[in-house]
């Protein structure tokens, strides 16, 4: 039985009170004697009413906790894919930004190496090179919000150089007393990371920040280079190379500690390649088998393995906080192509794609494929 509280002014907006009472429905005397069945239906029907009432409110909020829980289901889309014009180029993304404009690097027929840049629009820049590359070997690298491109190239000594572009001018970089220098990327207050080497033998990674460059190398290895820092400078990414030839991933925290190895499970060979301001982090890992695998990563030990169909070689480069992804993957003809996909939900360990366990490190590995095809023969690793 319910009952509403108060009389009922046919013009008043205000709330009904709807309370229901531990009291048993006994029939009214005309009801006992069989006057009316018709009005017993009626009350009957208006108890089921009641009744479905109660029930939607009930079920209403639990559609709402399953419909928010399957928007965060944690997903990566590809949008599209795209090549740098001109017969038999290899593109090979590096970083997007938040407005969506790519930087990369396009290998010719020729074997020369060059930069670009992909607009949010799907034009593209004319390519990138140094005016100082004269061996055929430029690399954009890294791309912020205001546009500044950052990169590398070989000089006439034969060593790598690092270079900053911007508004159409480039800055010449190079750390101080160092043979070769690498600008791998670079975040929206124009600090940015790297490596640099003394001898061509061992790297060093290094991050500048506000000015300020501080070296670092991961313990017992003979490279180790730093791939991007992002804005909140709370988290760089990057690989270092161990005493066996060996590629892991390594993050730095905030307050400068290594955290390494840094690898899926069944990995011979691990890089990461960018970060965001959530501290989403992409690069991408071989298998003994020869595939390479893209990775998604979230310190301290969430992975999940994203592959481009039909592809056997997919490499996942460059995050931007709204989870626009930069990568390529390798046809069965062994060209790269560039493609965009978007990582959206929650990550987590039951995420879509292949979640993976952190590497035992005493794990016995098997050297890393050393094909052009898987790695793009080059170090640092594009």
């Amino acid at each position: 039985m319910f009952y509403t509280s108060g009389a009922l002014d046919k013009t008043q907006t205000g709330h009904i009170e709807i309370r229901q009472l531990g009291i048993v429905l006994l029939p009214h005397p005309r009801f006992r004697n069989g006057n009316s069945t018709k009005e017993a239906i009626n009350i009957m029907k208006s108890k089921h009413i009641l009744n479905i009432i109660l029930a939607l409110l009930f079920v209403f909020p639990l559609m709402g906790t399953f419909a928010q829980q399957a928007s965060n289901a944690f997903s990566i889309q590809v949008i599209t894919t795209f090549d740098y014009p001109g017969a038999g180029n290899l593109t090979l993304p590096q970083k997007i930004n938040e407005s969506g404009d790519i930087v990369g690097i396009f290998i010719d027929s020729s074997g020369v190496s060059r930069g670009f840049i992909r607009f949010s629009d799907g034009s593209f820049s004319a390519p990138i090179v140094d005016p100082n590359d004269t061996v055929g070997f430029t690399e954009a690298r890294g791309i912020n919000n205001p546009g500044t491109v950052c990169g590398d190239y070989v000089g006439s000594d034969g060593n790598t150089h690092g270079f900053f572009l911007s508004g159409g001018t480039f800055t010449e970089y190079d750390v101080a007393g160092a043979l070769s220098t690498v600008v791998l990327g670079i975040n929206d207050p124009a600090d940015f990371t790297g490596g640099f080497s003394n001898d061509n033998v061992i790297f060093q990674g290094f991050v500048n920040i506000g000015g300020t460059l501080t070296s670092f190398s991961v313990p017992g290895a003979s490279t180790t280079l730093a791939y991007q820092l992002n804005n909140s400078k709370q988290l760089a990414v990057g690989y270092y190379v161990d005493s066996s030839g060996i590629l892991h991933g390594y993050y730095r925290d905030k307050n400068g500690a290594l955290h390494f190895p840094i690898d899926p499970s069944g990995s011979v060979g691990t890089v990461l390649f960018g970060d965001n301001n959530k501290s989403w982090v992409v690069g991408r890992y071989a298998d003994s088998s020869g595939a390479t695998h893209g990775l998604f990563f979230v310190p301290p030990s969430t992975f999940i393995t994203f592959d481009f169909p039909g592809s056997t070689f997919t490499s996942l480069n460059g995050i931007s906080s709204q989870g626009n992804i930069c990568g390529r993957y390798v046809d069965a003809s062994g060209i790269a192509h560039g493609f965009i996909a978007r990582a959206s939900g929650t990550p987590s360990g039951s995420a879509t794609g292949t979640p993976v366990t952190p590497l035992n490190p005493s794990s016995p590995v098997t050297p890393l494929n050393p094909s052009p095809a898987a790695w793009g023969n080059a170090m640092p690793a594009r």
